[in-house]
């Protein structure tokens, strides 16, 4: 019997997309190895009152720890109690692959000399080995990475599991921090929320970015009206964009941005540079905007439009607009 422990991440005493992402990762993987999945949640006060997702997810056991220095991220002591909590006998010790998660990770991979497999596609156990899917050279290629031994730590990139429910019958247990966070060496002070994003660039399904093929910073506006037409979308840009202050550098997607996997990627005026590519290309659905027919974007497309995207994108926008409302 190989049980999972997965890590649910919480921002301000909220569960977070990408928990239930984890959870449901863990529960095929319990599964397949006739095991449990025992669900650790940090959180401010009052968290325990808020972990019932979990259970419906697939949670065995959510295993609530709660202190007011987890309304923000505390890494060091979160690590220190995960790491600590790993001792009990986990086959995989699994987290998300967010930006929280890229801090985590490592930090309780050391703390317990296991491996760590980070960034994952897909994960599964074959036999006592731990077997993942990882995006490699700017994501042009998918490596199948394997590591052995108990426990091994898995990070899994936001997205790329779909949440599925397997309910379960809440049972929680609360415990103390393994260290007291008062006494971390790196105090988080506060968190700074991007201003104007009505869904952050990892949890949306939809995301809408665009590149110079817009030609001017006001014809971003095209942009967001088409993420507002789909109503689950965020507005995504390239670093040229950024570089030239169109849009905030929050918003930029690629090898040195944020690294998305959205159900569905729209590039608009996106030439497609192996640095954009690196940020998007595991997108299960890419569609592409742009006049120039041999730009690199249509080579990762899985529909093309070619065309100016000044004149194209206001009529996607009405023809999503009017599609939603016959639904």
């Amino acid at each position: 019997m190989a049980n999972v422990l997965a890590v649910a991440e919480t921002r301000g005493g909220e569960l977070r997309k990408v928990a239930l992402e984890v959870v449901t990762a863990a529960r095929a993987l319990a599964d397949s190895a006739g095991g449990e999945v025992h669900v650790l949640v940090f959180g401010p006060p009052g968290m325990a009152a808020k972990v019932e997702p979990l259970a419906q997810h697939g949670a065995d056991t959510v295993i609530v720890c709660e202190h007011a220095a987890y309304d923000k991220a505390d890494a060091e002591s979160m690590a220190a109690t995960i790491a600590a909590r790993a001792g009990s006998g986990y086959a995989v010790i699994l987290l998300s692959a967010s930006a929280q998660g890229k801090d985590l990770a490592p930090r309780v991979a050391a703390k317990i000399n296991a491996p760590l497999l980070s960034d994952a596609l897909t994960v599964a156990l074959s036999g006592a080995a731990v077997v993942v899917t990882h995006p490699t050279y700017t994501a042009k290629l998918v490596a199948t990475l394997k590591a052995t031994g108990t426990p091994v730590v898995v990070s899994v990139r936001p997205n790329a599991v779909t949440p599925v429910v397997r309910a379960k019958a809440l049972r929680a247990e609360t415990i103390a921090p393994a260290t007291d966070p008062a006494a971390s060496r790196v105090k988080v002070t506060a968190l700074v929320v991007g201003t104007g994003a009505k869904l952050d660039l990892g949890d949306a399904p939809v995301v809408i970015s665009g590149g110079r093929g817009l030609k001017a910073a006001e014809n971003f506006k095209l942009v967001e009206d088409l993420a507002d037409a789909f109503g689950n979308a965020a507005v995504g840009a390239t670093r040229a964009v950024t570089d030239d202050g169109w849009r905030p550098h929050s918003d930029q997607i690629g090898q040195t941005g944020r690294l998305v996997s959205p159900d569905l990627y729209v590039a608009v005026g996106i030439s497609g540079a192996i640095q954009h590519l690196a940020g998007m290309r595991t997108s299960k659905t890419i569609v592409a905007i742009n006049k120039d027919a041999e730009a690199p974007i249509f080579k990762v497309a899985d529909y093309g439009i070619v065309g100016d995207a000044l004149e194209i994108v206001p009529v996607l926008t009405a023809a999503v607009r009017e599609a939603r409302k016959s639904h």
